[in-house]
């Protein structure tokens, strides 16, 4: 069995870490450029842009189809992977978000009268919008291929 630190040597694994905590730290200056003040909160929330689940699964995919081929078996479950993780961050996670939107504003209007239940929020952005899974997409290929010319 292969140490646990050979991790560490996955050039795959680790310039698809680097494309999502890239997205994620460009996600804290697109919101300071969008509203003026720094969210740093922006660093671990879901959502936003660009998409860090699309950098990382499109980084992942890349380096695959780069390392072994892009004709191998890898690189193929690899890219199916990518397309689930995108169609869910723009597709199924983005209608959750709109859904929570609507029953905070049901609570918003619901509380302002004499009621007595739970009035926690619930979580509002949890999904991207087409354009957002495509940035995180290209920073994603952006990455793996810059990272592949510098070695």
């Amino acid at each position: 069995m292969q140490d646990f630190g050979d991790i560490l040597h996955n050039q795959v694994l680790l310039i698809a870490i680097a494309a999502c905590l890239i997205a994620q730290v460009l996600k804290v200056f697109v919101e300071l450029a969008r509203h003026g003040k720094l969210n740093v909160r922006s660093l671990v929330e879901t959502g936003g842009m660009p998409s860090a689940h699309s950098a990382f699964v499109t980084a992942l995919a890349m380096g695959v189809g780069q390392a072994l081929g892009w004709a191998s078996p890898d690189f193929a479950v690899a890219a199916v992977f990518a397309v689930i993780v995108m169609y869910d961050a723009a597709g199924v996670r983005q209608a959750a978000g709109k859904q929570a939107r609507v029953l905070n504003q049901i609570i918003d209007e619901f509380f302002q009268g004499e009621h007595h239940f739970n009035e926690e929020r619930l979580k509002e952005l949890l999904g991207h919008t087409p354009f957002q899974v495509i940035a995180g997409s290209l920073l994603g290929v952006a990455i793996s291929w810059a990272a592949e010319l510098a070695y």
